[in-house]
């Protein structure tokens, strides 16, 4: 799929049909000859200083802006070593922090992201925050898909090297959680969980949410089934018996 209106489509789509809180956002990983897309913001020029990258995600997702990390916009360790800009220390005092997924040193010059409804880009990955009943909805389609193993998880930091790295490397969806970084910097939601979608499998899972429609198991179809015949209090009882209404019990 390499028509960027098709994601934009797509972006739409999946915003409305999960009643999203905020944008899925399109990710690309900008090698030395790429160009920085139009529109984009750089925050060491345009803000005035660096930001995590959660925060620039989170200008994507929240504020529909266009964010472009470079190695100079970035004021957070974990995605300067993901994202290959420079070396990972060898020091035993930083070892526990450092045993995330890296690209390459250089192969990719920065990271542009922006809401999928309307990057001006195709994007490598696709990265949404949901919560809990939206992911299920989400992943759905793969159960009836029998690709349930094409899904992975991680639950542990650097959210902004799992949710890029492995996926792009090995082509599978992966959940994550927002770490403490991002809940405290990017101010992430406590009920929120994130999914990673390879550009490539986008169009398999939104297409494959027709097919988890059809079975009645697509995220609106599952809701709460309410007893109307519920068990009646004492005190309701002996309303309805002094009012005439007969044996509510």
């Amino acid at each position: 799929m390499s028509d960027i209106s098709e994601y934009n489509r797509y972006g739409e789509e999946l915003e409305r049909k999960f009643a999203l809180r905020t944008s899925p956002i399109a990710v690309k990983m900008l090698k030395p000859e790429d160009t920085i897309p139009s529109g984009a913001i750089r925050p060491s020029i345009e803000l005035g200083h660096p930001i995590a990258q959660c925060q620039a995600f989170a200008l994507s997702r929240r504020d529909n802006k266009t964010i472009a990390m470079l190695k100079e916009d970035n004021n957070c360790f974990a995605p300067l070593i993901a994202y290959g800009h420079v070396e990972r220390p060898d020091d035993p005092q930083y070892r526990l922090f450092m045993r995330f997924p890296a690209f390459e040193m250089g192969k990719y010059k920065g990271i542009v992201s922006a809401p999928l409804k309307s990057a001006n880009f195709e994007p490598d990955v696709i990265i949404i925050y949901s919560n809990s009943a939206q992911m299920r909805g989400l992943i759905m389609p793969l159960h009836f898909m029998q690709k349930e193993d094409d899904v992975v998880y991680h639950f542990f930091p650097p959210v902004c090297s799992y949710l890029l790295v492995p996926v792009m490397q090995n082509q599978k969806y992966m959940v994550a959680l927002p770490d403490p970084g991002e809940h405290m910097r990017a101010l992430s939601g406590e009920d929120e969980i994130i999914i990673s979608i390879p550009g490539s499998r986008l169009k398999e899972l939104v297409e494959g949410q027709k097919q988890t429609e059809a079975y009645k198991q697509g995220y609106r179809d599952i809701n709460y089934m309410m007893n109307y015949n519920f068990p009646l209090p004492p005190l309701y009882q002996d309303l309805f018996k002094r009012w005439g209404m007969g044996d509510k019990s």
